[in-house]
């Protein structure tokens, strides 16, 4: 894991910027921003614009067990609806549904608001249509398209912070699956490459500041396709090489179940796999290694240390049998 002081200050002047209401300068900072502009335009007709079509409708009650059942949304951009799949099991959504009933011996009310091709900016209009279904607990994927549509970090991280914030003040528990790594999507050649994972790494790190300011917490995607898209292309990846395929969803959907379980208490927090410190720092840290949470915590009863607020990163275990086994 490879760690530096720079990212995290990074990190902290974008989620400043937001906190001000401006747009904020760049992650990679003004002297740049031009360029970064320009191999964004160059990014997005690599990889395409975003499509309006959505995954195949996935809303329903998951699980055979007694109960009243837990009520979980998802929220964001296409990964949230399993673009480019047909059957609603290989999407995200029920995956999740299903992994959380089989732990919770629960059953659970699916409800999936997300939209394909969207940014941080669409969440507001999301978390209006989460509420009306009074959630247990929300799950966002969102900063992709961010990214690839030049949106500057300040203005994303500040629509996210938002719409965490309304949905934990309306009681429900919130995961957030941080931007993805852009430099593994393999159309993208070098340099662009190396531009979009800085600019896709820094935008994770400062979404794992504002998630935890506004009471959830997250998940580090980071580069978590990126290994197996190496070894296993067409199994990850969908004809896009974009988006993932079936196995690509499953896979960061069991990423982000244990989190969405110890959110609800479901879940044993791991001690020996638990850091403490500063929140800037760990965001740094978590956006280097795919699957590792980032939550607020106390230090000797504190909520805020020296520099800023305490958080916890922890590496929980993803070997979860699927629940189609």
């Amino acid at each position: 894991m490879i760690w530096t002081p720079g990212a995290a200050r990074a990190a902290r002047r974008i989620v400043t910027a937001a906190a001000l209401g401006g747009g904020g300068v760049t992650a990679l900072g003004a002297a740049t921003y031009a360029l970064l502009m320009a191999e964004a335009m160059v990014a997005r007709r690599i990889v395409g614009r975003p499509t309006s079509e959505d995954g195949p409708p996935s809303d329903g009650v998951y699980g055979d067990h007694p109960g009243e059942p837990i009520s979980m949304v998802v929220l964001g951009d296409s990964t949230s609806v399993g673009l480019g799949m047909t059957d609603p099991k290989d999407t995200p959504g029920v995956n999740l549904a299903l992994g959380l009933a089989a732990v919770a011996e629960r059953p659970v009310r699916l409800t999936v608001v997300g939209r394909s091709g969207a940014i941080s900016r669409d969440l507001d209009a999301q978390v209006d249509r989460a509420l009306d279904v009074g959630p247990d607990v929300a799950v966002v994927f969102i900063g992709a398209n961010d990214v690839t549509t030049q949106t500057r970090p300040a203005t994303a991280v500040r629509h996210l912070q938002d719409a965490v914030r309304r949905l934990r003040e309306s009681g429900a528990q919130v995961v957030v699956g941080t931007c993805p790594d852009l430099g593994t999507v393999r159309p993208i050649a070098q340099p662009l490459r190396w531009v979009t994972r800085r600019w896709s790494r820094q935008l994770a790190a400062a979404q794992t500041i504002a998630v935890i300011e506004a009471g959830g917490r997250t998940v580090s995607f980071a580069d978590l396709l990126g290994p197996s898209f190496m070894t296993n292309p067409t199994e990850m990846f969908g004809p896009d090489r974009f988006h993932p395929s079936a196995r690509g969803y499953l896979q960061a959907a069991y990423t982000v179940l244990p989190s969405v379980c110890a959110a609800l208490d479901l879940w044993p927090e791991p001690s020996p796999e638990r850091v403490e410190g500063s929140q800037y720092l760990l965001a740094a840290m978590a956006v280097e290694e795919p699957g590792t949470e980032v939550t607020a915590t106390r230090v000797a009863g504190r909520a805020v240390g020296p520099h800023g607020r305490w958080a916890m990163l922890l590496r929980r275990r993803r070997d979860v049998v699927s629940p189609h086994t």
